[in-house]
């Protein structure tokens, strides 16, 4: 059952899978970090998002993403960056013993790492979140169940020089299209978390840079 994966059993066996990891990862430099957000939305397990602001610069303004960014000099970690611009964009303090721990990490079109944190951060109203308006034009949460359905789920082709690159899931039907590494991280948090579930449907493609 998904409510599980909000059990203390589902957290003891997902920190037990990711312990190797984030022992390897969450001290080794990157260029960025975020938090996923593993949390319950009137009892219901969701994963949460934000939609950041269409007047930032850039090629990611207006995208759905995680809450995170760049790594500072100043954080000790990677999942003290994750952890920091969670609390700078949400306005959400999430204690560190709340990280299960760390994702795979995935690679932007400029090769640079971006590093995965997951954690659980409890039953949430997002009408208490105080989202910054300059970074976060919206918060929302989608439920497991929902991102877990066939009909719900897609991919995406992507060509260069009119050649055939790669694919990457896309996940539709919510409030806004979860595509680009969000739908990675995504696609990594439910193969973790409902592993008999969540089959992807993109076995065999290729991700930027591999």
């Amino acid at each position: 059952m998904l409510s599980d994966c909000l059990s203390a059993e589902g957290e003891r066996r997902c920190r037990r899978l990711l312990a190797g990891a984030t022992a390897r990862l969450r001290a080794r430099p990157a260029a960025a970090a975020v938090l996923v957000p593993l949390c319950s939305v009137r009892g219901v397990p969701a994963l949460l998002y934000t939609l950041r602001s269409s007047r930032l610069t850039g090629r990611h303004r207006g995208d759905v993403s995680f809450p995170g960014g760049k790594c500072d000099p100043a954080d000790k970690d990677v999942v003290h960056t994750a952890l920091r611009e969670t609390r700078e964009e949400l306005g959400l303090a999430v204690p560190p013993e709340h990280v299960w721990g760390v994702l795979q990490p995935v690679h932007d079109r400029q090769k640079a790492t971006v590093v995965p944190v997951l954690a659980g951060v409890g039953p949430l109203d997002l009408q208490s979140l105080t989202p910054s308006p300059d970074e976060v034009d919206e918060v929302f949460a989608l439920p497991l169940a929902h991102l877990l359905q066939t009909q719900n789920q897609g991919y995406t082709h992507f060509c260069q020089g009119g050649h055939f690159r790669y694919t990457l899931p896309v996940f539709l039907h919510g409030p806004h299209r979860v595509w680009g590494l969000t739908a990675i991280i995504t696609e990594f948090t439910l193969q973790l978390l409902a592993p008999g579930a969540y089959q992807p449907r993109l076995a065999g493609s290729r991700l930027p840079g591999g």
